[in-house]
């Protein structure tokens, strides 16, 4: 039986709460610190509402930069860039570029899906346990295709023709009957059935939830604050009073940087603006199926009696404040798409910085510090890796010593 240690969490997003709960589980006294008045408040909150367990690939791949220059001269581009006279942006997209190519990505797409599918199981696990209330359904994922090219480059990385199904634009339309009209205007779509949906803030409450019930568990709010100590450890203060604790688990997205940067850990993240419409329709025109339309890089999903529409990639944004350019397009292009599930003029709008590595693989690892850990770096698979990543910190906390 591993040694039982009181581990401090910075940061209550869905990596630093499904950490706290594994641990919790693993039999450890928890402290998560969250600076801001709720849980799951920042890149948590809006995002697109899909588990997509089978569909890791990172952004870094092959044909992605000739793609990005086409994009900035376009209105409503799915990625945009506005470069910066910041040394870390450039090296970012330094490490991105060399990161842009078929056998990285392959290498990349590897690790995430591994650690998808160990987060899948877990949370199915955790879900029979008891662990609920956060509008989980597994109706698949229809990835679609606009470009001819692109979907016959997607159809050929597909291993497993049964977890990946390659389809035709009237395969699609069946599977998911609210994309018909969409159908002409298809290449194709690849169908991944055991793929999920859930809404992630409230996953997060229900992490919160199940997490006040353990005696061995504690919420503060406050500022936490790290330095460098005696004998390679580090010290944690929360609003400038040390705390005491064996084990610091850094999971606070991209606020991260910050944090360790006292430390001499420079950490690769970069904030990837993204964005989300949240609108409320009718059970018969809302779709059952999750779906993607790749070549636009929107997400719909299907949360209750709501739709999530999550979109773009902005680099370079400074904070996360709304753009109403951008909003105002992703309401065009869902009303082009989905126009029974309108109006969207009076969807709620969420704009959130999503905290990327260039590769696309989160950073889940020991430090040089003897009790520090590192849990960042998920990008926009934060829900999707979350567990995965809890049980990895899990299991380097059971292998310490500290």
């Amino acid at each position: 039986m591993p040694a039982k240690r009181t581990i401090t969490i910075v940061g209550g997003g869905v990596i630093g709460l499904t950490t706290a709960y594994a641990l919790i589980q693993a039999g450890h006294d928890v402290t998560l610190i969250e600076r801001e008045d709720n849980v799951g408040l920042q890149a948590s909150f809006g995002n697109g509402g899909q588990l997509s367990y089978r569909y890791v690939r990172p952004l870094a791949d092959a044909g992605v930069p000739l793609d990005a220059v086409s994009w900035m001269f376009r209105a409503g581009s799915p990625i945009s860039l506005k470069l910066r006279p910041d040394w870390h942006q450039w090296r970012w997209l330094l490490d991105f570029l060399a990161a842009c190519n078929a056998r990285t990505n392959q290498k990349n797409a590897s690790i995430l899906l591994k650690l998808a599918l160990r987060s899948q199981k877990t949370l199915h696990q955790w879900q029979q346990d008891g662990l609920d209330g956060f509008l989980w359904r597994q109706p698949g994922k229809l990835v679609v295709y606009r470009n001819a090219a692109k979907f016959k480059k997607a159809a050929k990385a597909v291993i497993n023709p049964q977890q990946e199904q390659v389809l035709t634009p009237q395969e699609c339309a069946r599977i998911e009957p609210a994309f018909a009209s969409l159908a002409p205007r298809l290449a194709g779509g690849i169908f991944s059935p055991d793929d999920e949906v859930a809404d992630c803030h409230l996953f997060c409450q229900s992490l919160l939830t199940a997490l006040q019930s353990h005696p061995s568990f504690r919420l503060l709010r406050g500022e936490a604050r790290l330095e460098g100590g005696e004998n390679d450890r580090c010290r944690i203060t929360i609003d400038g009073v040390k705390h005491e604790t064996d084990v610091i688990v850094l999971a606070a997205g991209l606020a991260s940087r910050a944090l360790a940067k006292p430390l001499d850990i420079a950490l690769p993240l970069y904030g990837l603006k993204g964005y989300s419409l949240t609108v409320q329709a009718d059970d018969a025109v809302l779709p059952t199926v999750s779906v993607t339309d790749y070549d636009n890089r929107v997400v719909y999903a299907r949360l209750g009696n709501r739709l999530r529409l999550a979109a773009m990639v902005d680099i370079g944004a400074l904070d996360a404040s709304i753009n109403p350019e951008r909003i105002e397009h992703l309401k065009r292009l869902a009303a082009e798409t989905l126009p029974a599930a309108g109006p969207y003029t009076s969807a709620a709008t969420w704009a959130g910085m999503r905290p990327a590595t260039p590769t696309g693989v989160p950073i889940i690892a020991p430090t040089q510090w003897k009790n520090l850990l590192l849990n960042v770096g998920h990008g926009a698979l934060g829900f999707t890796l979350s567990v995965g990543s809890a049980l990895t910190i899990r299991d380097l906390v059971e292998g310490m010593h500290t």
